[in-house]
Parts: structure tokens; C-alpha cells; sequence
């Protein structure tokens, strides 16, 4: 390993997160995957790399590509509905608009809602703007294949994709949120959510969630007054910036209980997402995470 393999890593390492985050959900799996190629690129000759950001990212791309497999195994035993893991980001994220956009718990959901090999190249070429032959070495495909499976990713994507919301709406929406859960009383809340609002509760069987989504404006404020209405002790919550997006952290007795992120349409919650499971929350209660499209 030389000093300028190493640099070459290095100024790419961010980048490799991302691109491994956005593909599992998962941080300490997108470690594992930055840790898989830091191994397999500390014996290439940089020499024979012309582009080492397309070379360190296709590395990225397949093994996170093979981690799925083991991934999927792992959620058919998992209890109730599954959330991406929630990452306390840093400021800049949020300022280059297109990135925080896809890594938010809305646009991660529907990119969950892909095959593998759909969201590897939905990602490396509309996030990251790879060309399709960059791409096609990373997927082990054709030009030509990876062209078809962009098209069709992209037509699911724009399907499902929520319209960008102005950061000030949705932390305006969270602040009547912070205020309404300070006064003990939810109900205010019913005029912030849509008629067909839909809870999603992840709490791994470790912490108290519903086993399946919650369908429905009353249903949600049930559930939301239940589970928080008579919260022993005396929680505390703040506004943060969780996957490039306004958030809630919940604390109770000093402990980061939930993480809470929405989905907003014409002014109006239409999706609540809750992250109960503690193995999840470890990157919302550290510092945050950096993410970033490489250079």
C-alpha cells in the first residue's frame, strides 16, 4: 500500500458509506462493506486504476450487491414492520438538495421497494451520476442491460417518490409536533395528519411497536397517545437533521428512545415513521454522519 493508494481511499471513503447506506439501510453493515473494500483495494497496483473513484465504487457496489442476499435472510425473522437504520447528519447534507432527498427514510423506502440490482443502478446513476458502462462493470451487466434496468427503476421511482418538501414546512410541521407532545395533549395533532396517514413502528421486538403499519388518522393518534400520552418519567424531545431531513429524537431518562421522521404531502403528514429498535439508534444519539457524492 503506498501513500497515494491510501489518499486515493481516503478521499473517496464517504462517498463508498453512502453508496453501501443507501443500498443496505444499514450503517454498521455500510462499514462492514467500506472495511471489504479497503482490504481488497490495499492489494491493487494504482497504476492499473485509471479512475479511482469508479474502481473503489464498483468494488462497493458488489459487495453490498452479495451482503443483500445475507440481508434478506436476516429480515425474514425480523418482528414487525422494518425501517431503515435512522443517521444523524451533519448540516451539509442537507445543503445539496439532491443527495439529502435520497437518503431520506421517505426515498429510502421506496428504493427498499426495488430489486437489488434495480437500486444499485438507480443510485450510481441518478445519485451519483456514473455512466451506464462504469455501472455495468459494477453490476456485471451490459451497457445495454444496465440501460433497461434504469429505465424501469426510474419509472418505479418516480411511481412512489415523494415531491420535495422546503425544510422550513416540514421542521414547522415537527415544531407543532414538539409542541403538542410538551402539552401532554396529542389531539392538536389530528389537523397535521392525512386522512390515510400510515404509521410504521420499528421496534425489532425490543421495544413496544405494532406488529403491522397503522392505516388511518384516529388509529395513529391512538396509537402515538398510548405508547406516548403517559411516557414514564419526564421525556424530552428536539429537532434535529436525520437522513438529510428534520427530525425527532425522543429521551427518556437520558436514553434515546425514538427517532422519529415523516413523509409530507400538500402541507399534510401522509407517512409517520418511528425507529424503536436501540440497535438502530446508535448514529442518531453519536456525532454525525457524513455523506457525501465523492469527488
Amino acid at each position: 500500500m503506498t501513500d497515494a493508494s491510501l489518499e486515493a481511499f481516503q478521499e473517496q471513503r464517504h462517498l463508498l458509506f453512502t453508496v453501501a447506506y443507501q443500498m443496505l439501510f444499514s450503517a454498521a453493515d455500510a462499514e462492514d462493506v467500506v472495511q471489504e473494500v479497503w482490504l481488497r483495494w490495499s492489494q491493487v497496483d494504482l497504476a492499473t486504476v485509471r479512475d479511482p473513484r469508479s474502481y473503489l465504487v464498483r468494488i462497493a457496489t458488489r459487495q453490498a450487491l452479495n451482503r443483500i442476499r445475507t440481508m434478506q435472510r436476516r429480515r425474514e425473522s425480523y418482528v414487525g414492520p422494518w425501517l431503515p437504520e435512522p443517521l444523524l447528519t451533519a448540516p451539509d447534507v442537507a445543503e445539496d438538495v439532491e443527495l439529502a432527498d435520497s437518503v431520506s427514510t421517505a426515498m429510502l423506502m421506496v428504493l427498499e421497494s426495488l430489486s437489488p440490482t434495480e437500486r444499485a443502478v438507480f443510485i450510481l446513476r441518478e445519485v451519483f451520476g456514473f455512466e451506464y458502462a462504469e455501472i455495468a462493470a459494477a453490476t456485471d451487466k451490459s451497457p445495454a442491460a444496465v440501460r433497461q434496468v434504469a429505465s424501469r427503476a426510474g419509472r418505479a421511482v418516480r411511481a412512489q417518490r415523494p415531491e420535495p418538501v422546503p425544510t422550513e414546512q416540514t421542521e414547522e410541521v415537527l415544531r407543532r409536533f414538539l409542541a403538542a407532545a410538551g402539552g401532554g395533549d396529542l389531539k392538536p395533532l389530528l389537523e397535521l395528519l392525512a386522512p390515510d396517514v400510515v404509521l410504521f413502528t420499528d421496534g425489532g421486538g425490543l421495544r413496544q411497536a405494532a406488529l403491522r403499519p397503522i392505516h388511518g388518522a384516529d388509529k395513529v393518534l391512538r396509537f402515538l397517545d398510548a405508547v406516548f400520552g403517559n411516557y414514564p418519567g419526564q421525556p424530552t424531545l428536539d429537532l434535529i437533521t436525520v437522513n438529510g431531513q428534520p427530525g425527532l429524537r425522543l429521551f427518556g431518562d437520558g436514553v434515546l428512545d425514538t427517532v422519529a421522521s415523516v413523509r409530507i404531502e400538500a402541507g399534510l403528514v401522509t407517512a409517520l415513521y418511528l425507529v424503536r429498535n436501540p440497535d438502530k439508534l446508535t448514529r442518531a444519539a453519536g456525532t454525525p454522519t457524513r455523506l457525501d457524492r465523492g469527488r
